[in-house]
């Protein structure tokens, strides 16, 4: 099975949960699984814009991008976040390769739209899965940061790279890999209904109506938004979002009855 595991930055910041995250990766490598991984990073963006006294803000979840703040997604995402997490998984046994969207030009940003102006924020657009595959076939296993420039065209003069918000770019990725499972792993055991319980499996009309109550709110919503759209892409794809500090994690969330299944409502 090949799985592209979204994981947050939450889950990175830690030597000792990167530590647990990578013998979970190994186990699932270990069981014959192929492994893609693409990581956020917005803690450990938020503590280098606090020290540079860079405005903070948020619209629906994802964060308003300046100039000066795509350059520190560039440098957080691209740089320490992939860094420590490929030298993590080296350490622990998996031999692991980092890219952002511009190597082997893997994948190019285009402008999200948005009613308020969101700055250097982008949307996944063509993608090039020619590196990424040969990476597998040599055994490596993938580190994916989304971070990317623009598809040659659209702004020729803009050079910045713009910040892609990982749980959206999950999708599309995996889609373009050809992938039998996403797993949004994450520090929650799932999507929490009105009383915090678990919910099971989510169809997208539940989803929606969660997200008009209130419930779904915050930070979720693009996770939740991406999981919807990823289900609605590829219906014969696993596609969960489940706990990430689980032991076993990955192999754990392919299980009935961990996370939540995006589908139809059990």
């Amino acid at each position: 099975m090949r799985i592209l595991a979204k994981i947050g930055g939450a889950q990175l910041e830690q030597p000792a949960a990167r530590a647990e995250l990578c013998r979970s990766i190994r186990a699932a490598k270990s069981a014959g699984h192929e492994i893609v991984i693409v990581h956020g990073g917005g803690n450990q963006i938020s503590t280098l814009v606090g020290k540079l006294s860079l405005p903070e803000r948020y619209h629906a979840g994802l964060r308003i991008t300046d100039a000066p703040t795509a350059d520190v997604v560039l440098m957080v995402l691209a740089g320490l976040v992939n860094k420590e997490l490929v030298h993590a998984l080296e350490s622990s046994g998996v031999r692991a390769a980092g890219l952002s969207g511009a190597d082997g030009r893997s994948f190019h940003a285009r402008k999200a739209h948005s009613e308020v102006d969101l700055g250097y924020v982008g949307e996944v657009g063509r993608i090039d899965p020619n590196l990424i595959e040969t990476l597998l076939d040599a055994g490596f296993t993938p580190v994916i940061a989304t971070a990317a420039p623009l598809a040659r065209g659209e702004d020729a003069a803009d050079d910045h790279f713009y910040n892609i918000n990982a749980d959206l770019a999950a999708g599309p990725l995996a889609r373009a890999l050809d992938c039998d499972a996403l797993l949004f792993l994450t520090d929650v055991v799932g999507v929490l209904d009105h009383a915090s319980e678990r919910i099971p499996s989510l169809s997208p009309e539940h989803s929606a109506k969660l997200q008009a109550g209130g419930v779904i709110s915050g930070g979720m919503i693009p996770k939740v938004d991406a999981a919807v759209a990823a289900y609605r892409s590829n219906r014969d794809a696993l596609v969960k979002i489940a706990l990430a500090t689980s032991e076993n994690c990955v192999l754990a969330a392919l299980e009935a009855g961990v996370g939540t299944r995006f589908g139809e409502d059990e």
